[in-house]
């Protein structure tokens, strides 16, 4: 959706955007990976969090299953973000 913006100059190539996006993603996942965060001001932060090994039930067999340890990705909007979406920034 990005390559395919209207504001973008009529000459720049969508090749040349989609290898730009990428690059910034996966600019974010080396941060979380081994920094344990990425900050964009205005936007938000993506941070990696450890989730404790815990036991679930099967709903269709009803039996005990160990989960284990890992870790995930969360995300926290910065405030002029929030209020972006919500509308209250103008």
């Amino acid at each position: 959706k990005i390559a395919k913006m209207k504001t973008l100059p009529n000459d720049t190539k969508k090749k040349t955007i989609t290898m730009i996006v990428d690059a910034v993603f996966d600019e974010i996942r080396r941060s979380v990976r081994k920094e344990g965060k990425f900050a964009y001001p205005h936007f938000g932060t993506f941070a990696k969090r450890k989730r404790k090994a815990r036991r679930a039930m099967n709903p269709r067999t009803k039996t005990i299953i160990k989960i284990p340890a890992r870790n995930s990705v969360v995300f926290r909007p910065a405030a002029v973000f929030k209020d972006a979406v919500s509308g209250t920034l103008k």
